[in-house]
């Protein structure tokens, strides 16, 4: 067990205000779409949606929005086909980056997400430049105001579960599982009435760089500019 998490600044939180929220639900809205169209409407026999609807929840999407939108993958014959593309390149100072978007126009997405690298100081790069910097694990955040057990004890609770790590920080609780293992985790977590934060399959990094003051400023200043576009449903990057 560690006492800190080197990860836990790796991820960017999306922000509280209801137009990033509406923007956050749009992007899970989406997500749910599509794990319909792949898998159908049942999320008993569709791990992906039940995964969708997972993130949906850790979110706070009314069920109606996430009823809403299987319905509409399901009944609505002029649904937009939406393509999984995975960008990778570098930001400022060879940060490497990976940008994962959902979209209906290849062309317009990769012009953009190319326009965005450029413009803030870093570069596209091809298919696998910087994905064997990452390794993709399960990331569960526990609020630990929620959790009615002492920190001990759920601590020693959660290591019953086919876990490989967990990492108190000052507010939460982050699990970390195998890929494998991150549904029946999640869902028996769920069980025992265990809300998250969020609750994902996430790229964590293995190499790491820093940056000065000035160069984090430029990087996260992309990173806006990343998650203003309604294609990009995540981004990866390995700053420290």
């Amino acid at each position: 067990m560690s006492g800190h998490s080197k990860w836990s600044t790796i991820k960017r939180q999306k922000g509280k205000t209801d137009a990033a929220r509406a923007k956050v639900f749009t992007k899970i809205g989406r997500d749910i779409v599509v794990a319909v169209k792949v898998g159908g409407a049942d999320p008993s026999s569709n791990p992906r949606l039940r995964e969708s609807i997972a993130k949906a929840r850790a979110a706070n999407m009314p069920n109606d929005i996430i009823t809403r939108n299987i319905k509409r993958a399901v009944g609505d014959v002029d649904t937009v086909n939406y393509e999984s593309i995975v960008y990778e390149g570098y930001g400022i100072n060879g940060v490497a980056v990976i940008v994962e978007a959902l979209t209906d126009n290849r062309n317009r997405t990769g012009g953009e997400i190319r326009h965005i690298f450029d413009k803030y100081g870093g570069g596209l790069g091809a298919t696998g430049c910087v994905s064997y910097r990452f390794e993709t694990k399960g990331v569960l955040r526990i609020d630990k105001s929620t959790i009615s057990q002492t920190e001990d004890d759920f601590v020693l609770s959660v290591l019953e579960y086919p876990i490989l790590d967990i990492v108190v920080e000052d507010e939460e609780f982050v699990i970390y599982t195998n890929p494998n293992d991150f549904t029946v985790v999640r869902e028996s977590l769920a069980s025992i009435g265990v809300n998250f934060v969020s609750a994902q399959l996430d790229r964590i990094p293995n190499i790491t760089v820093q940056l000065d003051s000035d160069s984090i400023q430029k990087f996260e200043t992309m990173l806006d500019k990343f998650e203003e576009n309604d294609d990009v449903q995540e981004v990866y990057y390995n700053i420290e």
